[in-house]
């Protein structure tokens, strides 16, 4: 019989599985698998140095199903979502992704299906990226424009930790508190809400 992976993601042992663990109940009752194979990772997304992962990619093989909430579970970095992509698929095995429907590569198995899925995989790593870029370059012209206006900047704008995207995404996604993500980010309550004040700022900007 072939093989049926849940595969569940949090950022920290503090993080809740709870909602995750919830959606794959449902798409497992929707889609009649009663012998999935639950597994979870308490670990940061930015690598795959995750046990469950890596067990994963070990057994999967042809004829397999592995099944995420969000793509951002498999990674937070793009191209190694697009590597774990490959390297699952070209085993033989299928993945879904519960939140988006059109990566299932279940689906259309021709050169059509393929090229729309390898197609939302690029636009996913594009937009991440761009994101990113975007933020830097705001800064940036902020900045520019403060002096050219002979503006005093005052102290300059707080930095953002190294795990501040993920964490903060965590954050504002109901999977963890404000009180884990402070202790994540090893930030005082003050700072960390200055610091969500000056992104979101940033982030319409």
């Amino acid at each position: 019989m072939n093989k049926v992976f849940n595969y569940i993601r949090v950022s920290s042992k503090e993080q809740n599985e709870a909602r995750q663990i919830e959606a794959m109940e449902k798409w497992n009752k929707d889609n009649n698998i009663t012998n999935a194979i639950e597994l979870i990772d308490k670990a940061s997304g930015i690598n795959t140095d995750r046990a469950q992962l890596q067990l994963m990619l070990k057994v999967v093989g042809e004829g397999d199903l592995v099944v995420i909430k969000s793509i951002d579970r498999l990674s937070r970095n793009y191209k190694e979502v697009m590597e774990l992509w490959n390297t699952i698929t070209n085993k033989g095995a299928d993945i879904v992704v519960v939140d988006m429907p059109l990566l299932d590569t279940r689906q259309h198995k021709d050169l059509l299906g393929d090229f729309i899925s390898n197609l939302i995989l690029q636009v996913l790593s594009y937009v991440a990226q761009q994101e990113t870029e975007f933020r830097k370059q705001r800064q940036a012209e902020g900045i520019a424009i403060a002096k050219a206006q002979g503006k005093h900047l005052g102290r300059p704008q707080a930095e953002y930790p190294s795990n501040w995207d993920e964490e903060y995404q965590e954050w504002k996604s109901g999977e963890q508190t404000a009180k884990v993500t402070m202790e994540n980010l090893g930030l005082k309550r003050t700072t960390f809400y200055k610091l969500v004040k000056q992104y979101e700022q940033e982030q319409q900007g």
